[in-house]
């Protein structure tokens, strides 16, 4: 489900956030927020896959590959991107200022940030702060709010997942509302669980789920230079998923995950409305996946729901595009309940049917290729003026 205490429901970890200033003019917003675990945490992460990578990920990276964490500090109003070696070693002294407060090694704080590209991160200002901040089960709410920018509402979740080994929690928190697109989208996303998981499998499930929700969702096409999924597992719980416990495990894990990448697509920029589009029949699960990904991202589509216009074909026409094998003899396409395409022709359906389908929210596509047994879904949201006006004032 989602709500209640999110990145905190897992046993053994505390949140809290502090107002830094990040961002000249917004000094009254939360900016800057830690989540730390009693005890040492394997870890797995995700990072971009854009060629210009953030100096907080190059950190982060460092860090997780190390060894155990214990904590992550994160701000908001400033990416620390294109900051050269300065922004690494900025990085670096956020991650040391987090590291005095607690205790423990500046190697076991992981550090990300989200916001303007190409300035100076004040780390003097967020250093100032952090001494400040209260860590409570309670900090939840808190760090969901300091880790938005563009966002209109913060995104949290949480799962208690029942194994024959005993209960495990996993709580999660999300930002991201521009510049989402797979392959890692520009979103941070911080999931904790008190399962005593060893980190081979936990980095394995946290590359699967990955995959399957925050790389199949899209708002606007662009991809950023902070993308990062963390997750940390304490071991509080004391039950260490196997076989079969780990399956489930696994779910519950994706299911979080799933939950926070719904919820960055709607809040999109912009957006209206959020549709999803499931793929069948194609010749490989690749294939699906690349055809439902690029059918979320076509700005033909997306206009047309924004709308409400009945032009179907530019589903069909994405499709053909995508790099999938694509026989539009064999295709179908579905609106909603209505069959639209069967086998390379249209249907007689009318032009006001199709216009109320697109019009509902969420709005469900489906197309069928008839070339395999693979299939894939993907989320995406429409494309609306807002959207210009919101990114067009960025800055200011």
């Amino acid at each position: 489900m989602s709500g209640g205490r999110g990145i905190t429901y897992a046993r053994g970890f505390r949140a809290g956030a502090a107002k830094a200033g990040v961002k000249h003019g917004r000094p009254e917003r939360l900016d800057v927020a830690l989540i730390v675990s009693e005890r040492p945490c394997v870890a797995a992460a995700v990072f971009t896959t854009n060629q210009v990578i953030a100096a907080p990920c190059v950190v982060t990276r460092r860090h997780v590959e190390r060894g155990p964490l214990r904590a992550i500090v994160v701000n908001s109003g400033n990416a620390n991107a294109c900051t050269g070696e300065q922004g690494e070693r900025d990085a670096i002294a956020m991650a040391e200022a987090a590291a005095a407060i607690l205790g423990c090694s500046p190697y076991e704080v992981a550090v990300a940030s989200t916001g303007v590209i190409g300035f100076k991160l004040p780390v003097e200002r967020i250093a100032a702060v952090l001494p400040t901040i209260a860590l409570t089960e309670s900090g939840w709410d808190d760090t969901s709010r300091a880790i938005m920018t563009t966002d209109t509402r913060p995104k949290v979740s949480e799962r208690e997942v029942h194994l024959a080994a005993g209960t495990v929690r996993i709580g999660g928190v999300a930002k991201g509302a521009g510049m989402i697109h797979p392959n890692m989208a520009t979103l941070l996303a911080f999931v904790t669980t008190d399962a005593a998981v060893e980190v081979g499998d936990l980095r394995r499930i946290v590359s699967h789920s990955a995959d399957t929700t925050f790389n199949a969702i899209s708002v606007d096409g662009d991809t950023s230079t902070n993308d990062t999924l963390l997750v940390l597992a304490n071991g509080a719980s004391g039950v260490a998923p196997k076989g079969a416990d780990l399956a489930a495990f696994q779910e519950g894990i994706h299911t979080v995950c799933a939950d926070l990448a719904r919820m960055i697509v709607a809040d999109g920029e912009g957006a209206t409305k959020v549709f999803e589009v499931r793929v069948r029949g194609a010749a490989s699960a690749a294939d699906a996946r690349l055809a439902a990904r690029t059918i979320t991202n076509s700005n033909l589509v997306r206009t047309a729901i924004h709308g409400g216009d009945p032009n179907w074909g530019r589903v069909l026409a994405a499709a053909g595009r995508s790099g999938a094998r694509v026989d539009d003899r064999r295709a179908s396409v579905r609106i909603g309940t209505l069959l639209v395409y069967r086998d390379g022709a249209p249907l007689p359906v009318a032009d006001a049917d199709v216009r109320s389908l697109f019009a509902a929210d969420p709005v469900e596509i489906e197309v069928t290729l008839g070339l395999g047994d693979g299939q894939a879904v993907a989320w995406g949201c429409d494309l609306s003026a807002e959207y210009v006006r919101i990114n067009a004032e960025y800055m200011t």
